[in-house]
Parts: C-alpha cells; structure tokens; sequence
C-alpha cells in the first residue's frame, strides 16, 4: 500500500499532473511566455490514475506497530485468563472495574489476557468498544502482561481489519477462530488463516462446541510452517493435544477441567482459562509449580459449575456475588438460578474466601438485584 501511494505521489509531481496557474508547481512546467505576458502550456493536463495495489491489506511494517513481540514470547505463556469485561448499569464498559481485575490478575501471576474473548463478550461488542479495550488494556498493564486481543470473525474482511487494529494499538498477539455458522472448506479454513498470520504473533482457537466446526491436524499442521502461528488453543481433548505436542506444536488446553493433566500429563504449555478470573493465584499453582492431584480436585467442583450454564454466565453469576463487578448482564445472558447461586456460597466456602479475588464476603444475590440491558 505504501509503495502505491509512493507511485501515486510521484504522478501528482509529474508535469502532466500539474493543474494551471499552481505556483508552488509551476516552473517545472514546460511554458512558452508570449509578449504579453500570458503563459501558455506546450502540454495537455491529464488527470493523475492511482495506482492499483494487489492486495489492499498488506502486512504491516514494525514501526507501524506499537508493541513488537516474538512468537516465542507467546509461547512460553503458561496461563492466560480470558477476561471478564464489566458493564455498568446502563452497558457501557465499566473501566474501574475492568482495571481492578486486571490488577488482581497481575498481583496473582498470570501471564496474559485474552481481551474481548468469548469469556469477555466480545461477541456482544461492537468493534469499535472491541478496540478501545484492547488499546486500553494494552496502555494501562501492556508492560507488565501480555494482552492477547480477540479479533477473529467468521468474515475474513472483518479479521482482517480488526487483527489490523488491534496490532496498530498495541496488541502482542492475536486470538482468531474458525469461520462460524457460515462455514467453509478445509481449503477456506488454510486461507483465511493466512489471511491474517502474516500481521504478527497468532494463536488458533478450535472450539467445535461454539463454531460447529472442527479444525482438524491437517489445517493446523500447514498453518503451522507460518512463524507468526505461536500455537492453539484446543477443545477437542487430551489426546489431540497430545498428537500436537510430539509434532513440536505449542497447545494451551481451552478446558478448565481437563488442564491439569493437560499440562503435566500430555505436554500442554499452559491453559487459557476462565477460572482463573476467580482464582488466578491457584490456577497459576496448578499450571506453574507442579504436578498437582490434591488441588486439581479440590477446584474441580468450581470449574463444574462454571459450566453449568454455557460460559460466561457462571462467572458472570460468580464475580457478581463476590463483589467485584456490578451485577449487570448484556443480553441475552441472565444470571444462573438462585439454587446455584446458594451453590457458589458453599464452594467459595470450601476453597477459601481468601482465594478469590475481591475482598467483600460472598453474597446470595436476588433476582431484584440483576440489571438486564437489551441495548448497549
């Protein structure tokens, strides 16, 4: 793009681009002066063509981008929560509370966010809030952790320019998802990956169970000889990832409860994790210390109930209850039923109040006390 630009400048400064009686521009015109003073053009203006570029989206140069991180910083993240984005009463972002869960999530050692995931209701943002959080994110925690920006689509137009943006504000990496609902061949998966690795460092999200497609070892393995591609997130189970990790493939496990065995079992670097909103310190002593059987049940029940309900209406629910955000939902999410919520009491009990983020004891919110908004 740069270079057609170039090209379309270098035409406007060429003497047939130059329009009459320009003054700056001028003497480089060929010109006859007659007697009296009139100057007549020896040649006829012609209006400047722009130059047409192949591929309007181009990779973006380094200086263009305001955090460049290597692929292998990426991969060597161990656990990455995908965070929750609070909404005040009226749905609009609530900063306040975003930044104080982010600054939990710092103080208790996780490595990196996924911004305006699946988790963070990215599906319920518009791409212009989409951005500003990952610009957001990025200038108040992006030196002290790695923010991951969502910015996948089931259009590859959309991917692009949103992988685009997000890198241009900062972003050290890109999370991008199979095409959903309007799906497309195995060929049309290949493509529109490397449609958008070319930008930076990319994980792949295979979630058959929200996209209704599997992304199968053979996509991932050709996408793999991209050096942007710094691994994926995987659903599909332990034995997948483990088929992965012996081709040289760097995987974080996409389910809370199976990433234990994930990590020490089946060579899984790490987890990409919704639980860890809650108890980022015991999920970072789950995938950092050791291999650990006594605390992996004992947060089983926790991440259990989580799912209950499709994510992230459980932890919507939980971080309501614990205090740390405002009970409000954007539909068409709504709070778990009160018998779960009585739940979450006696689990938050059995675990530790001390292990969950936030510092005012646990409550059993009413059904009076969600706010539900339609329009945001």
């Amino acid at each position: 793009m740069a270079s057609s630009l170039l090209l379309m400048n270098q035409m406007l400064l060429s003497p047939d681009a130059i329009a009459p009686g320009s003054l700056v521009l001028g003497r480089r015109l060929k010109s006859i002066r007659h007697a009296g003073g009139a100057c007549v053009r020896t040649r006829r203006w012609r209006s400047p063509v722009a130059a047409l570029a192949q591929n309007f989206h181009l990779p973006m140069r380094s200086l263009e981008v305001k955090n460049r991180t290597s692929v292998d910083d990426i991969r060597s993240l161990r656990l990455i929560t995908a965070i929750k984005t609070p909404y005040l009463p009226d749905g609009r972002f609530d900063l306040e509370a975003y930044d104080s869960l982010m600054r939990m999530q710092i103080f208790n050692g996780a490595e990196g966010v996924i911004v305006g995931g699946t988790t963070g209701e990215g599906q319920l943002m518009s791409w212009d809030e989409h951005i500003m959080l990952i610009a957001h994110t990025v200038n108040c925690f992006g030196t002290t952790i790695k923010v991951i920006g969502n910015t996948g689509s089931n259009s590859t137009g959309e991917a692009i320019h949103a992988t685009e943006q997000g890198f241009a504000v900062g972003m050290h990496a890109a999370l991008h998802i199979n095409p959903y609902y309007g799906k497309t061949s195995m060929q049309g998966l290949v493509s529109h990956f490397e449609a958008v690795l070319s930008m930076g460092p990319t994980i792949i999200y295979n979630v058959p169970s929200r996209t209704g497609q599997d992304i199968p070892p053979s996509v991932i393995q050709t996408i793999a000889q991209n050096p942007n591609m710094a691994g994926v997130k995987e659903c599909m189970g332990n034995e997948r990832i483990k088929g992965y990790v012996d081709q040289g493939i760097v995987i974080w496990s996409g389910n809370d409860d199976e990433c234990h065995d994930s990590r020490w079992v089946f060579g899984a670097t790490g987890v990409i994790s919704v639980t860890s909103n809650l108890v980022p310190g015991l999920m970072k002593e789950l995938m950092v210390q050791r291999q650990n059987l006594s605390l992996n049940s004992k947060l089983m029940p926790l991440m259990k109930w989580l799912f209950k309900e499709p994510n992230p209406i459980g932890l919507n629910t939980a971080l309501a209850q614990l205090g740390v955000i405002r009970p409000v939902f954007r539909l068409p999410y709504v709070p778990l039923p009160l018998s779960s919520r009585l739940e979450f009491v006696q689990i938050v009990e059995a675990l530790g109040r001390e292990n969950f983020v936030g510092d005012k004891d646990v409550q059993v919110l009413d059904d009076d006390d969600f706010i539900l908004v339609g329009r945001y």
